[in-house]
């Protein structure tokens, strides 16, 4: 007695409808790989995306605001040029995390001569509740620059990466060419001295 075959249901397909591509929706490697291929848009979403934390990383690594910003727009100006260069051996952040501190290297540098001038007092209307919490939050802020540019430069850049901007260590270790031990120990000598120098102010 043969079994009767059984009836194979067709399969229905249904693709979707064409429509314009959304690029903010698009992963780094997919953005990344439309820009290398002369993509223009995608290039432009790249940077779109990942300028404020270029420009964060810049306004902590340089206390100069005006050398931040322009560290920033030369970081980003590498990133258009230098995108072909990028091989994906590390994470596309990494890379531009490197090229930012490069970046912001050279622009001190190139200000090394020039006095470093205080920060402006930002009198801008706060729209902080509670204006002394605000005052007491921008002092510490102050406070913790000043003693950042009192340790070590690696192990402050190290702190700023891992504590302010919240990298793990293999993307420290990654951005800044140095082992992942090196980063570790950086940061725990740099927070020490950090502790030690505001206990001292308290």
């Amino acid at each position: 007695m043969q079994l009767p075959r059984s009836r194979r249901r067709p399969i229905h397909q249904t693709f979707r409808s064409e429509g314009p591509l959304v690029y903010a929706r698009l992963s780094d490697p997919i953005l990344v790989k439309r820009a290398k291929d002369g993509d223009r848009q995608a290039l432009a979403a790249l940077c779109e995306r990942h300028a404020p934390r270029v420009e964060k990383l810049a306004g902590h690594l340089l206390r100069d605001p005006e050398d931040a910003r322009d560290a920033a727009q030369e970081a980003l100006t590498k990133l258009c040029t230098r995108i072909g260069q990028f091989r994906g051996e590390s994470q596309f952040s990494t890379w531009l995390h490197r090229l930012t501190m490069n970046a912001c290297s050279d622009v001190a540098k190139r200000q090394s001569a020039r006095a470093c001038e205080p920060l402006l007092e930002d009198r801008r209307a706060s729209t902080d509740a509670d204006p002394a919490r605000e005052a007491d939050r921008a002092e510490l802020r102050g406070e913790l620059n000043r003693r950042l540019g009192e340790i070590p430069p690696d192990q402050a850049r190290v702190v700023v990466l891992k504590d302010a901007l919240g990298l793990s260590f293999e993307e420290i270790a990654a951005a800044a060419r140095m082992p992942v031990g090196t980063a570790k120990c950086y940061a725990h000598r740099g927070r020490n001295q950090l502790r030690d120098k505001l206990s001292d102010v308290a």
